[in-house]
């Protein structure tokens, strides 16, 4: 019999960070000392008091039985009173949504608002996922693009021109992955403005990464008026507190909205592990020193990374204002040979930096931009040091 995969299936990519990470352990399998930095997560232990939270959760003994499908009571109204305090956002416990990870709230929204021939319009450079999910649900991504020159950001003058009327939703990050970009309150206002024309518009914000924000102001685009029913707000424990494999997100959302995601979640996972919820509470309500001192050191790193692209003749580097990833323009490369094979794209360019340099990147083609490449920088600060190193030797024999 002959096996058919699903047309939505064959729609989609493998997720590329994965799939880079992925033959960077081939090599290191080998005996090869490869510098990974093509994933995002934090190189910190979870905070201490986070894993006495989960130990001492298994040992009452009193979270072993199906959490609600739409996560426990205290944490969901510690969420809501975070985002009062924190986002200026009135949301309350009946907004929220925790699910298996930021990426699984986000597929829940999708799943639950869009249907076939609708638009989604899609803020790139784009997290690898926004584009497969919106594909996923057989709706039709809208690819806007922000350019280097503007800090790779979008602005309303380009989303109001893209939107139609099909478009159901946009979706963007701030700060952003993979540029680091983060986007000023009058920007977020603009978009606001632009949004609040369209009465059947809404906005999914992912703001996974709001902690490591070096400018000083994370702004919600929720806390604007009118924005809040027209808003899903994507957030979790991954990036902020070093929970990668805790795998924690949620939604806030308008109720109606917030229902509709409940409804997804329980015929598809139910709700998310009893135990990282007791975690995710004393995250969010404990001492948060641990992620302050964490951000402190990815801004270190984000300058010292900085000032060794600058230095790599033919890359092109912007400034990132938050999370821990650098997406230079490397098309300069494009065509140039080291005698024995040529560059053609990023692809060859990021398995050329794996073979000879032995660091590990991702292609910007799998976040909408192909003239770039993604760098993490969520690694030590002597990993870092070396593989820039490497990589400014390797490129030089590129002619």
């Amino acid at each position: 019999m002959m096996s058919t995969l699903s047309n939505r299936i064959n729609a989609i990519e493998e997720s590329a960070t994965l799939a880079m990470a992925a033959k960077a352990r081939e090599f290191k399998m080998k005996g090869i000392d490869v510098i990974g930095l093509s994933l995002g997560e934090p190189d910190f232990k979870t905070p201490q008091h986070i894993c006495e939270a989960a130990k001492k959760a298994i040992d009452d003994g009193k979270y072993f039985a199906y959490p609600p499908v739409a996560g426990y009571q205290d944490l969901r109204e510690a969420l809501a009173a975070k985002y009062q305090k924190e986002n200026n956002v009135p949301y309350k416990a009946e907004n929220i949504v925790v699910s298996n990870g930021a990426k699984q709230s986000i597929a829940n929204a999708m799943l639950a608002l869009l249907n076939p021939g609708d638009e989604v319009i899609v803020f790139s450079p784009y997290w690898v996922s926004y584009d497969a999910l919106v594909r996923l649900t057989e709706a039709t991504p809208v690819i806007i693009k922000g350019g280097i020159e503007n800090d790779f950001k979008v602005t309303a003058k380009q989303l109001e021109a893209a939107i139609t009327p099909k478009t159901k939703a946009v979706i963007f990050s701030s700060p952003c992955n993979p540029t680091g970009s983060v986007f000023s309150r009058k920007e977020l206002q603009d978009i606001a403005d632009v949004v609040l024309k369209h009465p059947n518009l809404l906005i999914i914000a992912d703001e996974i990464y709001e902690h490591i924000n070096f400018t000083g102001e994370q702004v919600s685009i929720a806390s604007f008026p009118g924005m809040f029913e027209r808003t899903i707000t994507v957030n979790g424990f991954a990036k902020g507190y070093a929970m990668t494999g805790w795998r924690v997100g949620y939604i806030a959302a308008p109720k109606w909205i917030a229902d509709g995601c409940n409804k997804v979640q329980g015929q598809i996972t139910s709700a998310n592990c009893s135990i990282a919820q007791r975690a995710a509470l004393a995250a969010v309500t404990g001492d948060i020193a641990p992620t302050t001192k964490m951000v402190e050191e990815y801004r270190k790193r984000r300058d010292i990374v900085y000032n060794l692209l600058k230095e790599i003749p033919g890359v092109k580097a912007n400034y990132p204002e938050g999370a821990f990833y650098f997406f230079p323009d490397v098309s300069s490369f494009y065509g140039k040979s080291d005698g024995t094979r040529t560059i053609k794209n990023g692809d060859d360019l990021c398995l050329f930096l794996l073979e000879k340099a032995h660091v590990s990147l991702v292609p910007g083609g799998a976040f909408g931009d192909e003239a770039c490449i993604r760098l993490s920088y969520a690694a030590s600060e002597s990993d870092l040091r070396e593989a820039l190193k490497r990589l400014k030797e390797t490129l030089a024999t590129l002619k």
